[in-house]
């Protein structure tokens, strides 16, 4: 299915309370609801892009 820019197409957006487990950044919202087990392993925006970033440069 291609992609309509007349289409609202919305992300689900979860709020709470994290911190970045790289840099320890505030981060109160996220696009997928965060596993507890895995909570000290998210990411903030920032560090996620420079990880990305990193990946791609091998």
């Amino acid at each position: 299915m291609a992609f309509d820019k007349n289409n609202d197409f919305s992300r689900k957006m979860y709020k709470g309370d994290w911190k970045c487990g790289k840099c320890g950044a505030a981060i109160t919202e996220l696009p997928f609801d965060p596993d507890p087990a895995r909570i000290d392993q998210i990411m903030c925006r920032d560090c996620h892009r420079q990880r990305q970033e990193s990946k791609r440069s091998y």
